[in-house]
């Protein structure tokens, strides 16, 4: 069985790059700035599915991602979080929050209607969290 995304991870969010371990894809609701981090292993759906080297691994790219979003955007906190109700496959969020957010102080999920990136708005984004993650992209 080889790795495949999700339809529904693939179809709400954008490619970044690929890290040593996962899929980084930035969701299309430029209301949060929102990443997720897909592992590319084949029927992953929940952490205890990793072994000890790839959840290492995984927690050093949640660790990446989070400084990366840290230095461009300057978030007021992070939210980390593994759910996989909705979407079984393993992925893991991490959303830069500011306090003055839609949906501060509650959780973004669920939270009114999703706005999508502006090509030129999304584009730019992507390009900054890349150039933060230059030394982790594959």
């Amino acid at each position: 069985m080889s790795f495949m995304l999700d339809a529904r991870l693939a179809a709400d969010s954008h490619p970044i790059g690929d890290l040593a371990l996962s899929s980084l894809r930035l969701m299309d609701d430029a209301r949060f700035p929102w990443l997720i981090l897909v592992p590319r292993i084949a029927g992953a759906r929940e952490l205890v599915d990793l072994d000890a080297g790839d959840r290492g691994a995984l927690l050093d790219e949640i660790t990446a991602v989070g400084r990366a979003l840290e230095l461009e955007l300057q978030p007021d906190k992070l939210n980390i979080a593994a759910l996989g109700n909705v979407v079984a496959q393993l992925h893991v969020h991490v959303i830069a929050r500011y306090r003055n957010d839609a949906a501060w102080p509650q959780p973004v999920w669920g939270h009114g209607t999703a706005c999508a990136y502006a090509p030129a708005a999304r584009e730019a984004l992507v390009a900054r969290l890349r150039g933060a993650l230059r030394a982790q992209l594959a």
